[in-house]
């Protein structure tokens, strides 16, 4: 049975590789510091621009909430449904962060302690 060749990175080609890296991303995160004047931006790209952080948010949580190994999930006896309902539930009641995220953890806890979810 023939066997994969193994990979083997030197000290030299993993410096080059995360000091590449390093400046791949300090150049990405710095180009709108680099110029001297302010790059004038339309107005509707400003206003979508509001919205990324909670698209951001949403396209990292929604998948978290709903799906299981890939999947769908296919019962409402889920910790995960109850948590969001609870943290939203607090949120548009007293729109408060902390409080959002503690009662979403007690309320996934409990289920999934208490009830076995």
């Amino acid at each position: 049975m023939a066997r994969a060749p193994e990979a083997v990175v030197s000290a030299v080609e993993a410096f080059v590789t995360i000091l590449g890296l390093g400046v791949i991303t300090v150049v990405t995160r710095t180009f709108f510091f680099l110029s001297r004047r302010e790059m004038p931006l339309p107005v509707w790209l400003k206003q979508g621009l509001r919205y990324a952080p909670l698209a951001a948010l949403a396209a990292v949580v929604v998948p978290e909430v709903v799906m299981t190994r890939g999947e769908l999930i296919h019962t409402w006896q889920d910790a995960r449904l109850f948590a969001v309902a609870a943290g939203s539930a607090w949120f548009w009641w007293r729109r408060g962060i902390l409080g959002t995220i503690v009662s979403g953890s007690v309320v996934l806890l409990a289920l999934r302690l208490g009830l076995g979810w």
